[in-house]
């Protein structure tokens, strides 16, 4: 009988430790962060199949872009650049009915094998605002987030 119940105490820390990790995974701000993590990461790793499912249908950004665009443009920019990484300096995240803001500057790095990635980095690691990522709630499920929006004021993109 000892060992019996040493095995439904067992099992029951273990239910209630895996609830608490759950608990903890799930709630907003952890899912804003891992979400903006893995967004980078989908890019950084040319997984475009990734990078699109994180991007919402009703995305839109201060460029002009909206999810087709962003998908398209990314890919584009993205294919020439290689061994991309991304670092995020001070993130932050605050949550607002049913939004998620994550604050940071970003750096990227990468191979210094072309003129695009000298062009790309000196751009991005020269600003001084950080970027803001917006992301939603989609749905009652704690891990459904979606990006609707991506700003940074003092970055321009024109077609120099």
């Amino acid at each position: 009988m000892p060992i019996q119940r040493t095995l439904y105490v067992a099992a029951g820390l273990i239910i209630i430790g895996v609830a608490l990790f759950l608990f903890r995974l799930w709630q907003p701000e952890m899912q804003v962060r891992k979400h903006s993590a893995h967004l980078t990461d989908a890019i950084a790793h040319k997984d475009w199949a990734s990078f699109a499912n994180f991007v919402g249908e009703n995305y839109h950004d201060q460029w002009g872009n909206d999810r087709a665009a962003v998908l398209e443009r990314t890919r584009e920019v993205f294919q020439y650049l290689h061994r991309v990484r991304f670092s995020a300096i001070g993130p932050t995240v605050r949550i607002e009915n049913g939004a998620g803001y994550w604050r940071a500057s970003i750096m990227i790095e990468g191979a210094e094998d072309n003129e695009l990635m000298a062009v790309v980095r000196a751009r991005v690691n020269a600003l001084q605002t950080p970027f803001e990522l917006e992301w939603h709630q989609m749905s009652a499920k704690p891990w459904d987030w979606k990006l609707m929006a991506v700003r940074n004021a003092e970055l321009n993109i024109s077609s120099e």
